[in-house]
């Protein structure tokens, strides 16, 4: 399409949003859109329309088909609900779980989203304010539901917002009903077919109740309360971020025993601007800047935070020389693994069915930790759905340990089924208590992990693409990876490369080709040298970026080179991004 006939295409487009049947404020957003002498801004919002993928919806917000907006979150929750009656016409009453995180409009669009349902007949739980994306997944499944909905963008910036669709089981949806629910969305194309006026009745305001259920059931993850009574005052820094963490981490970490857990002040304050940071993700080191000062203020043991919906988990060690050190997500899931792994061990728990999931681009060092225990590690793909997705065909046959993936999220419980910063800080400040009492601080004990299960080093690259021409120069990266692959990347060469996208698994020295057990495709590459590197490469499914996770293997001869080996395993990575073409 030319740029005269795209631009008229969008003019079209836009005009229809001028009818009445749009609020006051909608029209003339638009409006000014179309006057504007720079069309750009025009074109970005109704250039296509924001897709209801399988994660649900997320975009910046504003007025046009490709926005978060009053009418895109109606629509999808419209076709959500006309899913809903037909998958559960056999249900008297069809109830769902809304909650939302701390996000401009948040509230607004959760409170939307409530009231289309009641039009619909559909009973809705929805909580009195923001709350951790977990416990809506929790709710769902402690109230018996079959959907529920949360209104987040995650770590997203400050312009965006999301909307997360998620089953009976408190999953996010995989197929059938992932599919199912976007065809049903899809068949909404115009706001006469969205029912806007709610059933009071229907629609029940939740808060309390279920805060104390959940953080009571979070509390029995605990395998370790003794070190925790012998190392309460140990000195825990916490940020929520501004987020939704702050509802109920503080809370939980008192009811695990912890009762030296300092705040930093200005991001206890909730707010869809995140005012005291340029974005809101726990794996930026400027993000838990102010958090590190306080710990260096006060002398904290242990800095945690969570992101604005609380799922995900930031942690900060010290090392040897005092500096404070920022632990990366492939990190975070091998301490968690190496922590549930050892305390079952030791208290003699372990039954012969136990498991634990990685995704794909996690770091394999978790593999050899569950091997040489007799655990069973699962790989699957990126995002916790699929994660659920195992605990859901091992739920009656195999006892759960822990599941995680290298974007910062974890979940030490299946009663949940999406990842959990609420569980995952308070299982780590104990890590750190049962550390302190082997005479550990947490960087020692991950020094610890590396010397007798093999140093792994990994570091995740993204490169930001938006707007549709993004959209494009990404696809047209990852089909040049495919047609020309690399020969050799930091200095090894390439012996394997498997492409999810067909589920081929295909060495290149001898041209046998596999087939990957998956359930089914995704839009990932990944690289294997014969050093025992692995590279990894796929878009975003939740952001404009095509993501590169690189994961190189060094030995380390002895515990005391762990950071000249380090250093040794950055410069390995330097060379392997640079062979990719990457900056």
């Amino acid at each position: 399409m030319s740029n005269d006939a795209l631009l008229n295409s969008v003019i079209e487009k836009a005009q229809k949003w001028l009818d009445p049947k749009y609020d006051e404020q909608t029209r003339a957003e638009v409006q000014a859109m179309l006057d504007a002498e720079d069309k750009t801004p025009l074109i970005e919002a109704f250039y296509k329309d924001l897709e209801f993928g399988t994660g649900g919806l997320r975009g910046i917000m504003g007025a046009g088909s490709n926005r978060m907006n009053i009418y895109t979150v109606g629509a999808a929750t419209q076709g959500l609900a006309n899913y809903l009656k037909d998958a559960f016409a056999d249900l008297p009453q069809i109830s769902v779980c809304v909650g939302h995180d701390v996000r401009n409009n948040s509230r607004k669009f959760a409170e939307l989203a409530a009231d289309i349902f009641s039009a619909n007949g559909i009973k809705v739980y929805l909580f009195d304010a923001c709350r951790p994306t977990p416990e809506i997944s929790y709710g769902i499944r402690h109230l018996g539901c079959q959907s529920g909905v949360v209104v987040t963008a995650s770590h997203n910036p400050k312009e965006y917002n999301g909307y997360k669709a998620y089953w009976s089981d408190g999953a996010q949806m995989i197929a059938p009903h992932d599919v199912k629910t976007i065809e049903y969305v899809n068949a909404i194309t115009s706001v006469d077919q969205i029912k806007f006026t709610p059933n009071k009745d229907l629609i029940e305001i939740i808060g309390a109740k279920v805060d104390n259920d959940f953080l009571t059931d979070i509390k029995k993850l605990s395998l370790s309360p003794e070190a925790i009574a012998r190392h309460k005052d140990m000195k825990i820094v916490y940020t929520p971020i501004h987020g939704t963490g702050s509802m109920l981490i503080y809370d939980s970490l008192a009811r695990w025993g912890f009762n030296n857990v300092i705040h930093v002040p200005e991001q206890d304050v909730q707010s869809g601007d995140f005012p005291t940071v340029v974005s809101p993700n726990p794996e930026n080191a400027e993000a838990m800047s102010m958090a590190i000062a306080k710990a260096r203020e006060t002398g904290a043991e242990v800095v945690v935070a969570s992101d604005p919906d609380a799922d995900r988990i930031g942690l900060v060690v010290r090392d040897k020389k005092g500096n404070y050190q920022l632990v990366n997500g492939n990190q975070i899931v091998m301490i968690f693994l190496y922590y549930l792994i050892t305390r079952n061990v030791e208290l003699g728990l372990l039954n012969g069915t136990e498991y634990c999931v990685k995704t794909i681009v996690t770091t394999e060092a978790i593999k050899r930790i569950a091997d040489a225990n007799n655990i069973k590690c699962y790989d699957c793909f990126t995002g916790f759905k699929w994660i659920a997705d195992v605990i859901r065909n091992n739920e009656q046959t195999a006892r759960y340990l822990g599941g995680g993936e290298e974007s910062y999220g974890f979940l030490a419980e299946d009663f949940v089924r999406d990842k959990d910063a609420v569980s995952a800080i308070s299982l780590m400040c104990e890590i750190a208590a049962w550390a302190a009492d082997r005479g550990q601080n947490l960087y020692e004990m991950l020094i610890d992990i590396y010397a007798k299960y093999g140093f792994s080093r990994e570091r995740g690259v993204s490169v930001v693409r938006p707007g549709k021409t993004g959209a494009e120069e990404i696809e047209a990266m990852m089909k040049n990876f495919r047609s020309n692959p690399p020969r050799q990347l930091g200095g090894s060469e390439v012996t394997a490369v498997k492409d999810y996208l067909d589920l081929n698994c295909t060495n290149l020295k001898t041209g046998q080709v596999e087939k990957l057990d998956f359930p089914t495709t995704s839009n990932v590459l990944q690289f294997f040298t014969e050093k025992g590197d692995k590279v990894s490469i796929r878009p975003s499914g939740t952001e404009p970026k095509i993501k590169f996770y690189i994961e190189v293997r060094e030995e380390m001869k002895d515990p005391a080179a762990y950071e000249q080996t380090v250093a040794e395993a950055e410069a390995h990575i330097d060379r392997i991004l640079a062979d990719l073409g990457v900056k």
